[in-house]
C-alpha cells in the first residue's frame, strides 16, 4: 500500500528544507480536480490557456518526437508497446512542486508492476533533466525533453499559451498505445494525485 501522499509531500519538503534545497513556503496541495486537455489551468488565480486540440480518454498518443535526457536521442511514445506508460508532465523539474512530483515518481513508483514505465516529461532541455537526475538520485525514471517546439504538449493540449511550458498533469496509455487515464491539475502549483494515478497504472499492468 502507498503512504499517503499528503504525509509523502510533507515529509519531502522538509527533508528538501533541511538539506538548503527550498525555502519555507505554503504546503504544498493535493489536487484530485481535473481539466480537459485544450481548455484552461490556472495559477495563483491566474488563469492560463492550453494550446491544442487536446486529448481524450480512448484515443491513440499522437506521434511527436520528444528527446531521451540519457541518450539525446529522439523518442516516440506512440511507437511503445508492451508496456503501460506512466506519464507524469511538470513545467519545470528545478521548481518546489515539480521536484516533489518528480521524487514521488521515482521513490514510491517502484512498487508499480515492472511494466509500468515511469516517464517525466518537461520542457527543461536534457542537459537539466540528466543533471536533475544524477542529483536527485532518481535515475530509474526515463526523461523525456520536449524543448525544441514543444510539439508533444501541444499535440496533447497541455502547452501553456504563455509561458509555452506544460501543464502538470498525469497521462497513462495501455500497452496498446491508448490513453487511460488523465488528469490536468485545475492548479499548476498544486500536486495531482498521485496515488489515484499509481492505482489505475496498476490495474492496467494486471489487465489481461
Amino acid at each position: 500500500m502507498f503512504i499517503s501522499i499528503r504525509r509523502y509531500a510533507a515529509g519531502l519538503a522538509v527533508a528538501l528544507l533541511l538539506a538548503g534545497c527550498t525555502t519555507q513556503q505554503d504546503p504544498i496541495v493535493i489536487d484530485s480536480g481535473s481539466r480537459d486537455p485544450g481548455t484552461q489551468v490556472a495559477r495563483g488565480g491566474e488563469v492560463l490557456k492550453l494550446t491544442g486540440a487536446g486529448i481524450a480518454i480512448g484515443q491513440k498518443l499522437p506521434a511527436t518526437e520528444l528527446v531521451d535526457a540519457t541518450t539525446m536521442k529522439p523518442v516516440n511514445l506512440a511507437e511503445s508497446q508492451g508496456a503501460v506508460l506512466f506519464l507524469s508532465i511538470v513545467p519545470s523539474i528545478d521548481t518546489k512542486v515539480c521536484e516533489t512530483q518528480t521524487h514521488y515518481l521515482g521513490e514510491q513508483g517502484d512498487k508499480l508492476p515492472a511494466t509500468v514505465k515511469r516517464i517525466t516529461v518537461s520542457r527543461d532541455t536534457p542537459f537539466a533533466q540528466a543533471r536533475f537526475a544524477k542529483e536527485a538520485k532518481l535515475e530509474d525514471v526515463q526523461y523525456l525533453s520536449d524543448y525544441k517546439e514543444g510539439a508533444f504538449g501541444r499535440s496533447l493540449g497541455l502547452l501553456i499559451e504563455s509561458s509555452r511550458l506544460l501543464a502538470r498533469s498525469v497521462i497513462l496509455v495501455d500497452t496498446q498505445g491508448v490513453v487511460r487515464y488523465i488528469q490536468v491539475v485545475p492548479d499548476t502549483t498544486h500536486l495531482p494525485d498521485m496515488e489515484k494515478a499509481f492505482t489505475e497504472a496498476a490495474t492496467l499492468a494486471n489487465r489481461p
